[in-house]
């Protein structure tokens, strides 16, 4: 398994595998014939940025079996997700801060995201895994008011894609076996969730198939899988929320109103 960072020393960007402390840098493109530079560096020598600049971040919605159970909604025959901006992306670690331009609930969702690593287009769900390159950690924030807002218009994309609403990260680990991974989301040192990616209505796979129908998806790509019971608001004047994923590792980022 390689835990693979992007991050930023001095003004430049680079990426490379992170074992305990110690990043080993590489050099070329991540996904394709990284080549060991033999340069290695301190994890406290640099600033992490989010592990990959995706084309696209795309947002599962009723994926549990669990919440829809608890939602009293039916398990869908296919896919629904939604697409969050670009411009909500931001890096672990980061400060999150309240839109100023909305003053209602805002709340954290804990998720698995798959991390695209080959360009996608109609493949088969037995051949998604040759397309996954790794799994990594998100936090699809939400201002959950929006949503419901005006009664003609479910405003998913504008509840989710404020600046900063897309924290991720901090590694992409790969060789990961996604359904014998559990989401912790953890709120001011309160567990908030805790629920088994097993519970999925699609899995990792037939998620990247199913999608990768619908739009060709290309290295860097975010899937994130959606969430499960224990969603919550994000109540104190500083929030500090981890999602916790064992074999992956530990997304931090504070949210201040």
């Amino acid at each position: 398994m390689a835990h693979w960072v992007r991050y930023q020393r001095s003004g430049a960007a680079g990426f490379g595998t992170l074992e305990g402390t110690t990043i080993t840098v590489y050099s070329g493109d991540m996904f394709n014939d990284a080549t060991p530079t033999g340069e290695r560096v301190a994890l406290s020598e640099v600033d992490l940025l989010a592990p990959t600049e995706p084309t696209k971040i795309i947002a599962l919605w009723n994926n549990f079996h669990a919440l829809a159970a608890k939602l009293n909604s039916p398990v869908p025959a296919d896919p629904l997700y939604l697409l969050k901006a670009g411009s909500s992306l931001t890096s672990p670690g980061a400060t999150v801060h309240r839109p100023a331009s909305y003053d209602g609930k805002v709340v954290y969702e804990g998720e698995l995201g798959i991390v695209i690593g080959r360009k996608a287009t109609a493949v088969s769900e037995e051949q998604a895994g040759d397309y996954i390159f790794g799994y990594t950690c998100v936090n699809d924030i939400t201002a959950a008011d929006i949503i419901n807002k005006d009664a003609t218009f479910a405003q998913w994309v504008r509840a989710k894609s404020f600046d900063g609403f897309g924290p991720f990260g901090p590694v992409v680990a790969t060789d990961v076996d996604p359904a014998s991974l559990v989401v912790c989301t953890v709120l001011n040192g309160d567990e908030r969730q805790r629920y088994p990616i097993s519970d999925m209505v699609f899995s990792a796979h037939q998620l990247v198939s199913r999608i990768s129908h619908d739009m060709t998806l290309n290295p860097g790509d975010i899937i994130c899988c959606g969430t499960s019971v224990g969603v919550g608001v994000m109540k104190a004047p500083s929030n500090t929320v981890d999602i916790v994923i064992e074999g992956i590792g530990t997304l931090s980022n504070t949210f201040v109103q």
